[in-house]
């Protein structure tokens, strides 16, 4: 396992170079941040166009000139045209290398200083031997684009130094049809303040790189490098993470100091602690349904992160959410292998209590499908006994679980064992097989007094699907008021499971439903989500 203090010296200081000397590459997800800014200016600039069009004729017909139609409109309107064709290109870049998207994008504002250069002095509205220094439209435009699109410095300045230039070459162009009567040394009198703009260009492409560069250094945690953000949540962020050495995919999770401290010293405690029980419960457990934790610590910044691994799939809030309740052999498998996670866990004196269905994550794992993962183990306790600190959580106002998956026995303060677990997992059961939470309310309140005092409708009444009538019996003893009633741990209850007579949900059967279905996943998401398909909904649930 790598030294936890490793990150901090990534963290406190802040390189524009490489370990080997080289710049920093701009993280991708800033640079296609910014392909999606360039979708908007090039959207504003074919809409500028046509409106700047229409008031200049405007204009003319109020003072009493004819309307006519030259050449400046052919100009305008094929600039709004490639302008949102510019649209199009930077709106569904997401498969696109977005270095290249913003290269486009310089071409795109070199094509834009063209048409302004032409346009602007093809007729002009003041005397033709009228000549001052003056900043135009083209010097606007190259200082928005060196902000919006980030560029290495020198590809900046050959770009500005075309672009200003279109100035002088659209009055020599006009000059040429007898519209100008000035020297060259005029024009270039009359536009050397774009030339000064364009140098400004190259400074702000400079200052923009470089804080992009940093932020690429910030980002490098150790032997891992930051990438793009999966999930944020009220007390931290996960990142997608790469291993500089073994190229070995994860997900960090960060807990920033300032969010502590913005919820005061109490509950900065109960996090940090929390934080602390997630990390070394997860790496105590070496169950393949567990979530595996590569590495944690905190920086000498106070950051407190944990890698783990990078999960394919989602998980099982999702996974109903998206295509409904699922068959009772799936729902057999999923259960069995969280019985198996639980079951290690349980034998280590460890109580999950928070077993929900966004904390149990289901996909590929290598050439094995619907492979389970147990998330989260930040509300951990030990069945040996409460002490202070774990109790401080309750203290302060943590909410020891989700109320729709929480136990009796939790919700009324009692002591609690293993089978705090199993009740929770019997509500997993019951959403995976009718869609539907087992006790439905308005408010957390109501919802934790039906579970104390209703019983529960049979899984088979709120669903259309076959339910086997032993697994809805077996369903219903884990939803037992009394912990005594339900099944003793998740070694019976994964038995109990296995015995149910049904068609097993074979390797086949997985492996065709995400053949079918991951297609439709990722129709859903966006070009930038794709790459984190696998655990963007994992990360969420990690942070809660």
């Amino acid at each position: 396992m790598p030294h936890r203090h490793l990150i901090g010296h990534a963290l406190t200081s802040p390189s524009t170079l490489d370990s080997v000397g080289r710049p920093r590459a701009l993280p991708d997800d800033l640079l296609r941040e910014a392909s999606r800014r360039l979708a908007v200016i090039s959207l504003l600039g074919a809409v500028l166009w046509v409106i700047a069009t229409v008031l200049a004729h405007i204009a003319v017909m109020a003072m009493g000139a004819p309307l006519t139609v030259d050449a400046t409109d052919a100009i305008s309107a094929a600039a709004a045209l490639v302008s949102l064709a510019g649209f199009f290109y930077a709106r569904h870049s997401g498969a696109r290398d977005p270095r290249l998207v913003l290269d486009v994008g310089l071409a795109y504002m070199i094509f834009t200083s063209v048409a302004l250069g032409l346009t602007l002095h093809w007729n002009p509205l003041m005397p033709h031997t009228t000549v001052f220094p003056m900043i135009t439209w083209i010097g606007a435009v190259v200082l928005m684009f060196s902000a919006i699109v980030p560029s290495a410095p020198m590809k900046m300045l050959i770009a500005s130094l075309i672009a200003v230039s279109m100035n002088p070459l659209g009055m020599l162009i006009a000059r040429s049809r007898g519209t100008w009567n000035v020297s060259l040394v005029d024009i270039v009198v009359m536009h050397y303040p774009d030339y000064l703009l364009a140098g400004v260009a190259v400074v702000i492409a400079h200052v923009v790189t470089k804080l992009g560069r940093q932020v690429a250094k910030a980002r490098e945690m150790g032997s891992y490098q930051l990438g793009e953000l999966l999930g944020r949540g009220g007390m931290g962020e996960v990142y997608k993470a790469t291993h500089r050495m073994l190229a070995r995919p994860a997900a960090i999770k960060l807990i920033r100091p300032e969010m502590l401290r913005a919820e005061g010293a109490e509950a900065a405690q109960v996090i940090a602690q929390r934080f602390r029980r997630e990390a070394e419960a997860a790496a105590q457990l070496r169950s393949p349904h567990t979530v595996e934790l590569y590495d944690f610590g905190v920086t000498d910044d106070g950051i407190m992160y944990f890698v783990m691994e990078l999960l394919d799939g989602m998980d099982l809030q999702s996974l109903v959410r998206r295509h409904g309740a699922l068959p009772a052999p799936r729902a057999i498998s999923i259960l069995r292998q969280v019985c198996a996670s639980l079951e290690e866990a349980h034998a280590r004196g460890l109580v999950h209590r928070d077993i929900k269905p966004a904390n149990i994550h289901v996909g590929r794992l290598g050439l094995q499908h619907d492979f389970v993962k147990v998330l989260d183990f930040g509300l951990v306790k030990s069945v040996a006994g409460a002490t202070p600190q774990q109790s401080l959580a309750t203290a302060a106002g943590l909410t020891p679980g989700t109320p729709a998956y929480m136990a009796p026995e939790i919700a009324l303060g009692e002591p609690i064992d293993a089978r705090a677990d199993l009740y929770a997992l019997g509500c997993v059961a019951y959403y995976l097989l009718t869609g539907t939470i087992v006790f439905e309310a308005e408010s957390i309140f109501q919802t934790i007094a039906m579970a104390l005092r209703d019983e529960p409708v049979p899984p088979s009444q709120r669903t259309a699907n076959p339910i086997p009538p032993a697994l809805e019996r077996l369903v219903l003893s884990c939803l037992a008021k009394k912990p005594a009633d339900r099944p003793t741990g998740a070694a019976e209850l994964n038995r109990r499971l296995a015995e149910i007579a049904v068609e097993p949900w074979s390797e086949e059967l997985a492996r065709e439903w995400w053949a079918t279905a991951q297609p439709a996943v990722e129709a859903e998401t966006s070009p930038d989500e794709e790459i984190v398909l696998s655990f963007s909904e994992a990360a969420t649930a990690m942070m809660k």
